[in-house]
């Protein structure tokens, strides 16, 4: 299978991706769009025509966003709706109000090395919010999907997927000792392998999914790290940054890869893989840096065993 190639690189911003794209007609949804990666998403969609909404747990900050966006983009049809992918029952109602068809779905939001805790069903927090609650979102909304003909989900997965596989036996650190990286990494293998199986379930109904690696963002994710996390942190990118093997880059840079998955032509009709810096990421055994995927993340076997698993996390939560 040929690696997607694209002109666009670590340094394209996600307007730059759209500047000859025309969506105009077309509805999409960012999760986690009043701030960083998911803001700059939402506006690069609103200003290649799209109707955007952000589903987000703070209002307010969804409000703002919106009225960021309408100022940048000349649009004022940016819809903010209450959305809390670590409470099953907002999702739920979320799905149950969305009317019409929905062309693009992007599961942009997520939680990073939280402390031990649990979702409003009781699932761990990382892999509750960032897989299960977008694994709900997605599967709530197939209908709407189905009905735009062709439309596109994005999942964002992380470099941080090497960490961990998805530990089927032990998914909520039950038998474990909890560790907020691993957690984290879990949630990222699992965000990509929902893409795969995505892809290989709605293929028939015109809907294709594909995960990414946005690169390294100075973002509100890392908002539980404490000092001596964050300070280890920007020495680590320092270096790596004055060796040439990568740069962090700016939330409109960031956002490139998900609106190149959400919007571009460029990519019509794939789906299943896992792309970084505007392009199809290589397969490899160990990251390169922060760079490539490993196999686990793409497993056709585990993506089919996940999906079977959520479903009846998912079914088992709303009959409690």
């Amino acid at each position: 299978m040929t690696r997607i190639q694209t002109p666009f690189t670590d340094t394209t911003t996600a307007l730059e991706v759209v500047q000859d794209v025309d969506l105009t007609g077309r509805r999409a949804i960012v999760t986690g769009g009043a701030s960083g990666i998911g803001l700059e998403t939402a506006r690069a969609l609103a200003h290649a025509g799209a109707q955007v909404t952000l589903a987000v747990r703070n209002v307010a900050a969804g409000r703002r966003a919106a009225e960021d966006i309408a100022r940048t983009s000349g649009r004022d049809d940016v819809a903010v709706t209450h959305l809390d992918l670590a409470d099953l029952t907002t999702i739920d109602a979320f799905t149950a109000a969305w009317e019409g068809p929905l062309a693009i779905l992007v599961n942009n939001a997520g939680v990073m090395d939280t402390p031990h805790g649990t979702t409003a069903q009781g699932w761990e927090t990382q892999f509750g919010t960032n897989h299960l609650g977008h694994f709900a979102l997605a599967t709530g909304l197939h209908a709407a999907l189905t009905a735009a003909g062709d439309a596109r989900v994005v999942s964002l997965s992380s470099m941080s997927h090497a960490v961990s596989p998805v530990v089927f036996d032990d998914l909520f650190f039950e038998r474990r000792a909890y560790d907020p990286g691993l957690a984290y990494g879990q949630s990222k293998t699992a965000t990509s392998l929902f893409a795969v199986e995505a892809s290989r379930r709605w293929a028939g109904d015109g809907i294709t999914a594909n995960a990414l690696m946005p690169g390294g963002v100075w973002t509100p994710l890392q908002r539980h790290w404490d000092a001596e996390q964050r300070a280890a942190a920007e020495q680590e990118v320092s270096q790596g940054e004055a060796a040439g093997a990568f740069h962090m880059k700016t939330p409109e840079q960031g956002a490139a890869t998900s609106v190149l998955l959400a919007a571009s032509p460029l990519v019509a009709g794939i789906g299943g893989r896992y792309f970084e810096d505007c392009n199809e990421a290589e397969v490899v055994d160990e990251l390169h840096g922060i760079h490539g995927v490993l196999p686990h993340a793409l497993d056709p076997d585990d993506a089919r065993r996940l999906w079977d698993v959520s479903v009846e996390l998912v079914e088992a939560a709303r009959a409690a």
